[in-house]
This record gives structure tokens, C-alpha cells and sequence, in this order.
């Protein structure tokens, strides 16, 4: 005779969730909670406003925001109006193997084409939505343009964007569109967005005007990993006096030094 069913182990019963809630960690969550709502922000928030947004109490927080300044996982932004990520994790990222091997090979290639060129580079990598720098040589003239390590932008801003997205695979991008449209808050870029990313995959390369910069054009170029693109390495050209290259030479050594990066890492 069959055994009764009970509601432990019927079909409906909620087992399952009550197992994966047994194995929760509640405080880790907080954390995790508060440092990746600093991440999506991009600006300092308070203890107010992060409790405000994750709808917890101050007092629920307050013990967890100190842990993690203390940490060093955020600090107080330099005008004293809230927290904000440090460039801890980052760090900690950087040490995986295989970002590691990426910067081994670029670097000296990004520092032999500063110095060809006489502008700087900065080599940037996906993560989520964004686009994090994760390497830069600054110009060996006198003046240039730099961007800071572990600097970050959304994808759908970043030329570099455009290029990682393009040349993904069709079931890549389809993983990954979800997260940009959400980032689109407005629903007005992304049209626009895909557009230029077929066209930036198709010509192999993208040269835009900066959309943050007056006077700078973002020249992007890929570097392709075994499975496909792993990384942008970008030239925030500027006219400058005396040019040692012009925009165009500039373009095309950039080509060579992804080429050579690529090859290395044993991409196409």
C-alpha cells in the first residue's frame, strides 16, 4: 500500500526552500547586498540612503557599513557625503590567474605603443553591466589624458562597450542584453547601442568622439582570447601640438598591439 503523502514531501510543499534558507547567511547577505548597491550606483550614498534603498533600518546596517569600511572594502567619498567603493575588490579580482596572464602580456605592449604613439592606453575588461579599466599607461609626453584604474562606465556608454558586445556570440549577447536593458533606465540608448556594436564588430574596431570629453576621440580595438573578445584596449586620442601621430597611425598601431596581445593569449 502506497505511503500518504504529507505536506514535507509532496509537490507542493516548500522543503526545498526551507533547506536553502537552513544554509543562508543573513549578515553576509547585507554585506553583499550594501557593496554590490554601491557598485550599481556609482555615486556615495549614506547609511541612510543605503538602508533607504534596501529597505532595512539604519541600525540593521550600521554595524555592517563600519565592518566593511573597517575592511576596507568602502570608504567615505572625499567630500564626507557618504560611502563608496574602494578599489578592494578589485584588487582581490586582479589576482585571479587568468587576469593576471592578460596583464602580463599587455602591459609591455600597451607601454611600447604609448611611447610609439605618444598618447596613453587603458585596457578594460567586462564585469556585469560595466566596463572596469584594469590597466593604463599614461602618455610619455608633458600632457595627456588618463583614466584612472578601476574606473567604470556602463557598457551601453563605453566604445569599448560596444566592441566586447558586438563580438560576442549570438547566444552570449542574448545572456547578456537583459543586464544592459536594465541599465538603460530610460529605454533610449539601447536602440541605438546595438546598432553601432554590429558595426563596430563588422569594421573590427571603433573610433567615436568621446561622449564625457570634449575634445577627445575614443579609438578601441579588441583582444581576443581563445573563446572570443577578453578585453578592450582603448586610446583616448588628443590633438595636440606637436603630433607625433596622426589619429590614423594611430589607429592602426593600436590594431597591431592587439594583434600581438591576442596572439599571445592564443586568440584569433
Amino acid at each position: 500500500m502506497a505511503k500518504p503523502s504529507t505536506a514535507q514531501d509532496s509537490p507542493g510543499s516548500s522543503s526545498n526552500d526551507e533547506t536553502e534558507r537552513k544554509y543562508r547567511a543573513p549578515a553576509l547577505e547585507k554585506g553583499l547586498d550594501v557593496l554590490e548597491l554601491l557598485a550599481r550606483e556609482g555615486v556615495p550614498l549614506t547609511t541612510s540612503q543605503i538602508a533607504s534603498q534596501l529597505g532595512r533600518s539604519v541600525s540593521e546596517l550600521f554595524r555592517m557599513v563600519l565592518t566593511l569600511e573597517y575592511r576596507g572594502y568602502i570608504a567615505q567619498s572625499e567630500n564626507g557625503e557618504g560611502y563608496e567603493l574602494t578599489n578592494h575588490l578589485f584588487t582581490l579580482g586582479m589576482a585571479q590567474a587568468p587576469t593576471r596572464t592578460l596583464l602580463d602580456v599587455a602591459l609591455p605592449i600597451m607601454k611600447e605603443l604609448a611611447q610609439d604613439v605618444g598618447q596613453s592606453c587603458h585596457l578594460v575588461v567586462a564585469s556585469g553591466d560595466q566596463v572596469v579599466v584594469v590597466a593604463r599607461i599614461e602618455s610619455p609626453r608633458d600632457l595627456g589624458f588618463a583614466v584612472r584604474l578601476g574606473y567604470r562606465r556602463r557598457v551601453i556608454e563605453a566604445a569599448s562597450g560596444l566592441l566586447l558586445y558586438g563580438l560576442r556570440s549570438e547566444q552570449e549577447r542574448a545572456a547578456w542584453r537583459p543586464a544592459l536593458e536594465a541599465s538603460d533606465e530610460q529605454g533610449q540608448r539601447m536602440p541605438s547601442f546595438l546598432a553601432e556594436a554590429e558595426q563596430a564588430a563588422a569594421q573590427g574596431y571603433m573610433c567615436r568622439a568621446s561622449d564625457f570629453v570634449d575634445g577627445v576621440t575614443d579609438l578601441a580595438c579588441p583582444v581576443m582570447g581563445r573563446e572570443g573578445p577578453v578585453a578592450a584596449l582603448t586610446v583616448p586620442f588628443i590633438q595636440c601640438n606637436p603630433l607625433p601621430c596622426t589619429q590614423e597611425e594611430v589607429l592602426e598601431r593600436l590594431k597591431n598591439a592587439t594583434s600581438r596581445i591576442s596572439s599571445q593569449l592564443g586568440g584569433v
